[in-house]
């Protein structure tokens, strides 16, 4: 697609990147057919097509407008659209960018400023788990809406206190340690079984996604650098000698952003390097399955009934682990049954896009479901997995069927449970 930038734009690191990603644009709709929101609305400007037709304008020198802020708005940036693309345009930067100028240039009525505002300082706020368990106290009291964001409280149980030889870093996330602190101990306890230690550094925090995915670079880009400064020095030194092997991340959305780092801070000549090698690093808890497989199979109790399978968006199409998780766990025993269509498709969870866009989120939570639950009784399966605290928690607000990370489910399998 050719490309002319604006003179605002030329020579600027923004500029340049967005040019590189338009330009391999051949503008062939493909996309189009797997793009959530343009399979509800139906319009052109709100699938992948005609976003990138907007954003192109807006670098080209033409000034944005609410409504190019509403199409963007509608994103659920879940880059399904990359995985269809024979062209390899990386859609997910450009929109990036493109809400990043636009953001500065429309400004948006004060109850969505409010919101947003609340989002990018509250979720990797110290006070989230506070709140959230004051929430989780009076959950049978609050409103429908906000009900469907806490989760009830399950005990963690016990961290493993073994020592191994083999080290991992373990991202605790912004709000999983509240929302679902058994996540984190059952990756614990389940590397532990494998011979793996789950380390937590001091001073790691928020992958940095949800302030960098509500236009909030430098915000993002703090959080990542403070990240790299935590986890640096227990990877500097190579694993025979003491350092951490992998950055393990149980929720794949935070993967997503942690396999950017690299990319991110490219620019940065303090951060470059290391950024990516913490890209080279990070690992989605399934990428280990290969390694843990051996020592848990064939120690694991049988479940009871089949297993659904969600992969969330971040797995399949940002981490490019489509189809690679279910083999591995049946393989250990554990039956699951992926979705009987669009298992490729959104959930509609999408970070914070639940809460911004709260209609289409439930429409897309509803055909998910509808697919993941079977059309009868016979076919509803006993629980449904999942690998992302979003999904689980959005999954979770639309049916009684309990809704879990699959390395829990792993976890509550093993001897002595």
């Amino acid at each position: 697609m050719q490309t002319t930038l604006s003179p605002e734009f030329k020579d600027t690191p923004i500029g340049r990147e967005a040019e590189a990603i338009l330009r391999k644009c051949v503008h062939c709709g493909f996309c189009t057919a797997t793009c959530p929101t343009y399979q509800l609305l139906g319009d052109e400007l709100d699938g992948p097509r005609g976003r990138i037709y907007l954003m192109k304008q807006v670098f080209e020198g033409a000034a944005p407008t609410r409504e190019t802020q509403l199409h963007l708005d509608r994103c659920l940036t879940c880059r399904n659209c990359e995985t269809t693309c024979p062209s390899g345009v990386q859609y997910g930067h450009l929109v990036d960018l493109g809400r990043q100028v636009v953001e500065e240039r429309v400004p948006r009525p004060p109850a969505e400023r409010r919101l947003r505002a609340w989002l990018r300082r509250g979720l990797s706020s110290p006070l989230f788990g506070p709140a959230m368990r004051v929430g989780q106290s009076v959950r049978g009291l609050l409103p429908a809406a906000l009900r469907a964001k806490v989760p009830e409280r399950r005990p963690a149980g016990a961290w493993p206190t073994r020592t191994h030889a083999r080290k991992v870093l373990l991202l605790a996330g912004c709000v999983q340690p509240s929302m679902a602190p058994g996540i984190n101990a059952a990756t614990a306890r389940v590397l532990d079984a494998a011979g793996i230690q789950c380390v937590l550094p001091r001073g790691q925090g928020c992958c940095g996604a949800v302030k960098f995915h509500l236009a909030d670079a430098e915000g993002g880009l703090r959080q990542m650098r403070a990240n790299i400064d935590a986890w640096w020095p227990h990877v500097e030194r190579a694993p025979q000698q003491g350092g951490a092997e992998a950055i393990v991340i149980n929720a794949s959305g935070c993967g997503a952003m942690v396999k950017d780092y690299g990319h991110l801070l490219r620019d940065d000549a303090r951060y470059a390097e290391r950024a990516a090698r913490i890209s080279e690093l990070a690992r989605d808890v399934s990428e280990l399955l290969p390694d843990i497989a051996p020592a848990l199979r064939g120690r694991l109790r049988a479940p009871e009934g089949v297993l659904a399978w969600h992969a969330p968006c971040t797995l399949q199409h940002a981490l490019k682990l489509r189809g690679t998780v279910e083999p591995q766990l049946a393989a250990l025993g554990l039956p699951v049954r992926p979705a009987a269509e669009e298992a490729h498709l959104c959930c509609g969870s999408a970070g914070t896009y639940s809460v911004l866009q709260p209609a289409l989120a439930a429409q897309l939570r509803e055909r998910k479901l509808g697919h993941l639950l079977g059309a009868s009784a016979a076919e509803r399966p006993a629980a449904i997995l999942s690998a992302n605290i979003g999904c689980i928690t959005h999954l979770q607000a639309g049916t009684d069927v309990p809704v879990r990370h699959w390395i829990e489910a792993v976890d509550e399998l093993l001897p002595n449970k």
